[in-house]
């Protein structure tokens, strides 16, 4: 195990040790076993890193030798997000299909086996559950990634969530604080702002973020949204008022109370990037009141940590970032680490596996509506495809086609994307679908209809050409109902394609 470099001071270890920082490769870079030995504390894994669960157990073990108590973290919040099955899909349904079953006992179930495999292979920090309240349904970037509309109903699986994946071993990180829910702009893009006032905030926002705070959560991650009745100049992740004030503050204060790790977003999105600089806004959201920086989603280099690190350094020692403050935040980085080691270590060994907890609850997420009978005969799925958002990325697979393939051979699939400016629009889409599909009965793949008017207009033509389309809607049901036969999946998940093929074919559990 590599021990300090000679003359590297406290300051310099505390500013490394609040990132947290990517890489690229599936093995450790010798750059970052360096800088382990340094001082820096955690390590951010994506999907890029991962190709198997064996893999990411010996990259993990690696990073171990070099400093024992690393925090090893992951966005891995299962469904459309995951980072562990980023080439196949997720055995486990996201929050909006745990929020359409609403069985919290379900959703500790799945989280404790979520966690209980991310444990296995050495994962100890996981970056998830969303505890945001789907309020604004247009919503670009949370969607099916939230339990729902209903704060209750949020507050009570945040709960449920927290619970099981920290039974599991792995820490726990509600996000996005104060609530990324009522936004129609993505973060990753440009800053999204909530005209909301306090009032609406306390009463909608911030209550299942207090049901994550009361249930332990060891970790809040910050968003890059600016409530100007919070703060009207800075975002979240930079303001005092948010972090410091109302996430820190006790209850007797209007605040929540929180002592475990706030940890921001990644810096490299747009939100922060583009206005403050990722050097400039480390330095103020530590100084706001974070304690971990994460950045690695599109920026995993050495540079970028020594950037940080020495814009950290400067900071201090020009008067800008209290000393004091930087310790502080590191010690908090320090004490998850312990948490991870101690109770963290021990946690785990009462409940056994539950392999299949993901596809039941997958299949207890649908909503099916319509009566047509079972397809027998190969189909053809046209799959009206929109652009991925970031953080779902486009690496991961999703749709019915390759469980209904395997179900009905001979089943084949084409994806159509918006029409508009392509030559003959919607009525040449249209006729290559009819074309490809030939006398199959077509099942049309959709997601979030109802916040893409092409793919509303392509359904409705479709439709009325073929009435016996089955629709599978595997974003959020927001539109009404269409098809001879529809089926809500609340989520693109390759187990929520399955149990969706399932219904289409007649094939249930047993079939």
């Amino acid at each position: 195990m590599t021990t300090l470099a000679r003359g590297t001071d406290t300051l310099t270890r505390d500013a490394l040790a609040v990132l947290q920082p990517g890489f690229t490769g599936t093995t450790a870079p010798d750059w970052l076993l360096r800088r382990l030995g340094e001082g820096l504390a955690a390590v951010g894994l994506f999907g890029r890193n991962i190709t198997s669960p064996g893999q990411l157990a010996e990259l993990t073990a690696q990073l171990r030798a070099e400093r024992g108590d690393v925090l090893v973290a992951i966005d891995e919040e299962g469904g459309d997000v995951t980072r562990l099955e980023v080439r196949t899909g997720s055995s486990f349904p996201g929050n909006l299909a745990l929020g359409a079953v609403d069985d919290t006992a379900l959703t500790r179930s799945v989280a404790r086996e979520l966690g209980r495999r991310l444990a296995e292979c050495g994962v100890n920090l996981n970056w998830a559950p969303s505890a945001d309240v789907n309020s604004n349904p247009d919503n670009p970037v949370i969607g099916v990634r939230s339990f729902g509309a209903d704060p209750d109903l949020v507050a009570r699986h945040t709960a449920a969530y927290i619970d099981g994946l920290q039974s599991a071993g792995v820490a726990a990180c509600a996000k996005h604080f104060p609530g990324h829910g009522d936004t129609d702009v993505d973060s990753h893009h440009d800053l999204p702002r909530i005209a909301a006032d306090l009032r609406t905030l306390y009463d909608r926002e911030l209550v299942p973020f207090r049901a994550a705070v009361k249930a332990g959560t060891r970790a809040v991650m910050s968003a890059h949204i600016l409530l100007p009745a919070l703060d009207p100049d800075r975002p979240a992740t930079l303001s005092p008022s948010a972090l410091n004030g109302l996430l820190r503050a006790p209850a007797d204060q209007g605040g929540l109370g929180f002592d475990g790790l706030i940890v921001t977003d990644g810096m490299e999105m747009r939100a922060i990037s583009a206005a403050y600089g990722i050097e400039r806004g480390s330095v103020l959201a530590i100084a706001a009141g974070a304690d971990a920086i994460c950045v690695g989603g599109g920026l995993a280099d050495e540079e970028t940590v020594l950037r940080l690190r020495d814009a950290l350094v400067r900071a201090v020692r020009e008067g800008e970032l209290a000393e004091e403050r930087l310790a502080d935040a590191a010690a908090r980085v320090r004490a998850l680490a312990g948490w991870t080691l101690g109770v963290g270590a021990e946690a785990g060994t009462d409940e056994g596996a539950a392999p299949e907890v993901g596809l039941t609850a997958a299949r207890r997420a649908l909503r099916v509506t319509g009566t047509y009978g079972p397809a027998t005969e190969p189909v053809y799925v046209a799959a009206l495809t929109p652009v991925a958002n970031i953080a779902v990325g486009d690496e991961t697979p999703w749709g019915v086609g390759a469980e209904l393939a395997r179900l009905l051979p001979g089943t084949g699939t084409g994806s159509y994307g918006n029409p508009d400016g392509a030559a003959g629009g919607l009525s040449a889409m249209i006729a290559n679908m009819l074309e490809a599909a030939a006398d199959r009965r077509i099942v049309a793949v959709v997601r979030d209809v109802h916040r893409h008017p092409w793919m509303a207009d392509a359904l409705a033509v479709l439709i009325a050409t073929r009435p016996d389309t089955t629709v599978v809607e595997m974003g959020v049901p927001q539109a009404p109902p269409a098809g001879a036969l529809h089926i809500a999946t609340h989520g693109a998940a390759r187990v929520c394609g399955r149990a969706a093929a399932e219904v289409i074919t007649g094939k249930g559990a047993g079939g």
